[in-house]
C-alpha cells in the first residue's frame, strides 16, 4: 500500500480483456474446474453433486419459506421433473421464464434484456450442454465479479415442493436454462435468499463486465431517443425502474420511431403480467393511427408483460435508464472513435488511506488514495461537439463477504481536481486551496456510483472516497476516455 497522499499511475493498471479472468479465459470459482469435474464423473459413471452449494436449506438460505414449507422442499433433477429435459426448447426468448418465490425480478429484468443480445448471451450461458450427451448433472455458467470473469459450476438438483419448481420456472415445463442459470447467480451471490431485492444494473454489469451509464429520466439528455436507439444497435443491455422499487425493474427491450408523431419504447415487466394501461398500451386506441403492417409487426394484445409506451410516458413514469455494454462508443454514434479504458483496484484503509469526502478536506481527505490523469486533445475524427462528454468514471465497491445479503454498502463518491505544474503527493492545503472541477452529485450506498463528464486537455486528479473518514472497504476504478488519458 503506498503512503497516504502517493499518486498511482493509471496507465500502469490492468486493462479489461486482458490476460485471466476474462470472458474467454475466465477464473474457476471456488476451484472447481468444469471440465476436470467432467472428466471424473464420466469416467466413474457418477452424477455430479455440489459441495460448496449443496442441495440443501443452506443453499436456500433465511426469509423465502416458512420452517414447514422448508421441511417440505425435496431437491431434484430436472430427468425426475420431466421425462425429457432439455436445456434449451425452440431457442432463447424473453418469455421463456416466470419469476418464482424469490424476490429477485431486478435480477430476470436484466435476464430479459440478456436474451435480446445472443452474442453476449452466449457469453454467459455455454449452449453446447445438455442433457444427454456426456450428462452427468454438471453445468457450468460465466459472470463477471469485480473485475474478473469466473466460470461456475453447479449440479442439477433444484429445489421443489410437491414436484414444482420454487424458484424461476420456464413457460416450457421441460426447458431448464433459466433455472439453472438462477442457481448459478445463487451460488456466486450466496443462497437463492441473497438474491433478494435489488436494481438490474447489477446484473447487467455481471452479465456483461462491461460499462455502466445511469441515465435520471427526471433530467433526460437532449438526445435520449437517438442514445437508446444507438445503445440497442451496439448490443447494449438496458433496464430500468420506478422511484423506490414501486413497481418491478423492467427491461427495456428495444425502441420504434412513429415518425414525428411520437417515439416508443417497449419494455418488459420481468414478472410476466401486469402492463401499462396508458396511451399506445395493448388495447389502446392509437394503434388505429398506424398501418395494419407496423401493427402487425409491433402489437401483441396478450398479458404477458410486454407492452409500448411513448417516451414522454417513459421518463415520467420511470426514475432510472441503466444502460451496459462492453465499450460506450454509442454515446456520440461516431463509429470511427473509441473509448479507451483504464481499470485498477484500490483499498480505503481505516487510519491511513480513509480520508473521508471533502467535509475533511482541512483534516485526512488528502490521505485518500489519488489517481493523476492527462487528458489529450481529440483526434480530429473524434472531435467533441461543443459540451459533449468525454470521460466516464466509475466506483464500484468490492465486498469482502461473500453473502450478498451481508455486504453493507459505505456510502461512496469522487472529487476530479485540475492541476497545474504540482509534481509528487498532494498534501491538504492543496485540496484547502482548490476545488474540484466535478464531483458526484452525491454520496450513495450503492455497489457503484459513476459520472460522465467533459474535461478539457490538462491534468487532473481523480479521488476516490467514502463519505466519512476511516471506514475499510475495496473499490474498483475504471476510467473510460474518448480521448487519450494516461499518466505524465
Amino acid at each position: 500500500m503506498p503512503p497516504p497522499g502517493v499518486c498511482m499511475s493509471i496507465i500502469n493498471a490492468r486493462h479489461k480483456g486482458d490476460g485471466y479472468g476474462t470472458v474467454d479465459n475466465p477464473e474457476v470459482f471456488f476451484k472447481q474446474e468444469y471440465k476436470r469435474l467432467k472428466e471424473f464423473c464420466i469416467d466413474r459413471q457418477v452424477r455430479y453433486i455440489d459441495e460448496m452449494f449443496p442441495p440443501d436449506r443452506r443453499s436456500i438460505g433465511n426469509g423465502i419459506l416458512k420452517p414447514d414449507d422448508l421441511k417440505q422442499v425435496q431437491w431434484h433433477r430436472p430427468g425426475k421433473l420431466v421425462p425429457n429435459p432439455s436445456f434449451v426448447v425452440d431457442g432463447i426468448s424473453r418469455f421463456d421464464f416466470g419469476q418464482g418465490m424469490v424476490g429477485n425480478c431486478w435480477f430476470l429484468a436484466s435476464l430479459g434484456a440478456l436474451t435480446f443480445q445472443k452474442v453476449v448471451f452466449q457469453h454467459v450461458v455455454p449452449l453446447e450442454q445438455n442433457f444427454v450427451k456426456d450428462y452427468c448433472g454438471l453445468f457450468h455458467f460465466r459472470f463477471w465479479r469485480f473485475g474478473r470473469w469466473v466460470d461456475v459450476v453447479i449440479d442439477d438438483k433444484l429445489p421443489t415442493i410437491n414436484g414444482n419448481l420454487l424458484f424461476v420456472r420456464s413457460k416450457d415445463p421441460t426447458e431448464f436454462w433459466p433455472a439453472l442459470l438462477e442457481k448459478a447467480y445463487a451460488k456466486v451471490c450466496g443462497s437463492y435468499s441473497d438474491m433478494s431485492s435489488g436494481t438490474p444494473d447489477e446484473a447487467l454489469v455481471d452479465f456483461t463486465g462491461g460499462v455502466h451509464i445511469c441515465i435520471k429520466l427526471s433530467d433526460p439528455p437532449q438526445d435520449l431517443w437517438e442514445l437508446i436507439c444507438r445503445a440497442g444497435q451496439s448490443k447494449s443491455l438496458m433496464g430500468c425502474g420506478t422511484p423506490q422499487g414501486e413497481t418491478p425493474a423492467n427491461t427495456v427491450l428495444w425502441n420504434r420511431n412513429r415518425g414525428q408523431a411520437v417515439c416508443l419504447v417497449r419494455l418488459l415487466n420481468p414478472w410476466g403480467r401486469g402492463e401499462w394501461n396508458g396511451d399506445w398500451s395493448d388495447r389502446s386506441p392509437l394503434w388505429e393511427t398506424v398501418s395494419p403492417q407496423d401493427r402487425a409487426l409491433c402489437l401483441s394484445v396478450v398479458d404477458n408483460g410486454e407492452f409500448w409506451m411513448s417516451l414522454g410516458e417513459f421518463c415520467r413514469f420511470y426514475s432510472d435508464l441503466d444502460i451496459c455494454c462492453m465499450c460506450p462508443d454509442f454515446l456520440d454514434g461516431n463509429s470511427s472513435c473509441h473509448w479507451k479504458t483504464s481499470y485498477y483496484e484500490g483499498r480505503w484503509l481505516a487510519g491511513k488511506t480513509a480520508g473521508g469526502c471533502l467535509n475533511n478536506r482541512e483534516q485526512n481527505f488528502w490521505t485518500n488514495p489519488q489517481y493523476r490523469v492527462r487528458v489529450g486533445q481529440l483526434h480530429s475524427e473524434c472531435a467533441s461537439k461543443r459540451g459533449e462528454k468525454n470521460m466516464l468514471v466509475s466506483l464500484m465497491q468490492k465486498p469482502d463477504k461473500r453473502n450478498r445479503a451481508l455486504v453493507k454498502n459505505l456510502h461512496i463518491g469522487f472529487s476530479v481536481f485540475e492541476l497545474k505544474a504540482q509534481r509528487g503527493k498532494f498534501p491538504a492545503d492543496f485540496f484547502s486551496r482548490n476545488k474540484p472541477v466535478v464531483q458526484t452529485k452525491n454520496y450513495v450506498n450503492a455497489r457503484e456510483v459513476m459520472e460522465l463528464v467533459l474535461l478539457e486537455p490538462g491534468e487532473y486528479l481523480i479521488v476516490p472516497s467514502t463519505f466519512k473518514p476511516n471506514e475499510t472497504a475495496s473499490f474498483i476504478l475504471t476510467i473510460l476516455s474518448k480521448a487519450e488519458a494516461h499518466i505524465q
